[in-house]
This record gives structure tokens, sequence and C-alpha cells, in this order.
């Protein structure tokens, strides 16, 4: 049996010689044609738009003006997507929960408005164990929470955003998330390597 393997495999790399000696020289006298060497623009530091809205968005799509406040709240979740190791689809995600819970408002107790126990970016509660007030209305704290239960939901990576979110969230408005994701998506571009 190792006699007709071997003979197939020096077989076949005889015809790969051969084929390359023939093949050589043919190649060598081709006529040579000037290449355009004009470099080609490539921008590594905006993350590829099919990893960030891979499914295209779902519906019409919601946009607000940022304050700083919110910028800065959105970049604190980009951060925190790093710190867990998550890639930018994460953020994404994240991201359009925030957009859609708070606005990217850190919001503390809002009295008669408040949702139940509802607190910081993505309105979790502490009656409900995702932490303390003062952690939730901890942007980091809140964003590793938030991105702790996403990793525990199985393909979260291919779902549609709102029901990735949604399985996280528990929303009564489980569509409401899909609205933000080209806000979220262009959030992280601009930001994710700044």
């Amino acid at each position: 049996m190792n006699t007709i393997i071997r003979k197939s495999v020096l077989g076949i790399a005889g015809l790969a010689f051969t084929g390359g000696v023939f093949a050589g020289p043919i190649a060598a006298h081709a006529e040579a044609r000037p290449v355009d060497a004009k470099p080609v623009a490539v921008q590594a530091d905006k993350p590829d738009a099919g990893k960030l809205i891979p499914h295209g968005v779902q519906g019409a799509q919601s946009k607000i003006d940022l304050n700083d406040e919110q910028v800065g709240n959105a970049k604190a979740i980009i951060a925190a997507t790093k710190k867990a190791g998550l890639p930018e689809r994460a953020a994404v995600i994240s991201i359009a929960t925030s957009l859609q819970e708070s606005k990217l408002e850190n919001l503390g107790h809002l009295g008669e408005k408040n949702d139940h126990d509802s607190l910081g970016l993505f309105q979790q509660r502490p009656s409900s164990g995702w932490g303390t007030p003062e952690q939730i209305t901890d942007p980091e704290y809140a964003t590793l929470a938030f991105e702790k239960g996403l990793k525990q939901v199985d393909g979260w990576q291919d779902m549609p955003l709102t029901e990735a979110a949604q399985t996280v969230q528990v929303s009564a408005y489980p569509d409401a998330y899909a609205q933000w994701e080209q806000q979220a998506a262009d959030i992280v571009a601009q930001h994710w390597n700044s």
C-alpha cells in the first residue's frame, strides 16, 4: 500500500515539476505590461461596515444629535467593549441598546417617570440583580454587565441586533432596538480606533 501512495505522490510531484519547467520559460517571455503604481487608500482606522451591520438595518432608522456627555458615554461603551475583548459588533449592539433605553444618557432615579428602579445607560435594575445603583450608573460597569449577558446568548454574533438586545434586556418593546442600528454603527465606526 505504501508503494502505491509513494508512486502517486512522486507522479504528481513530477507532473508539477514538468509543468513548471515548460510554463516557466513561456511565462518569462510574456509581454511585460506597465503597472499603474497609484497608492491604494486603505482606511485601517475604520472598522469594516460588514462587521458592524452584518444583516443590514431592519426597519426605519432613528437618529438623534449627541451632546458631549452622550458622546463620552458612547466612547465609554466602546472602551468597555474592548476591555471585555469583544468585537465591534458587540459595541454596536450595546450602543443601540443604550440609545433606546436612555438616549446614551446616564440616568439616575427619575422619580415618577422612572421605570421601576431602572438606572444608567441601559436602564438596568438593582432589584433584578444588575448591581447596585452606584455600579449601574458607572458606564464601564453597566456596559460590562450588559455584555456579560450578551455573551451568554448563543449565537448573538449572528442574530439581528434587536433580537440579541432583547434577549439580554427583556424589554416590553422588543423591536425598538432595531431603529438605532445605523447610528450605533456610525458611532462605532467613528470612535473605535480613536
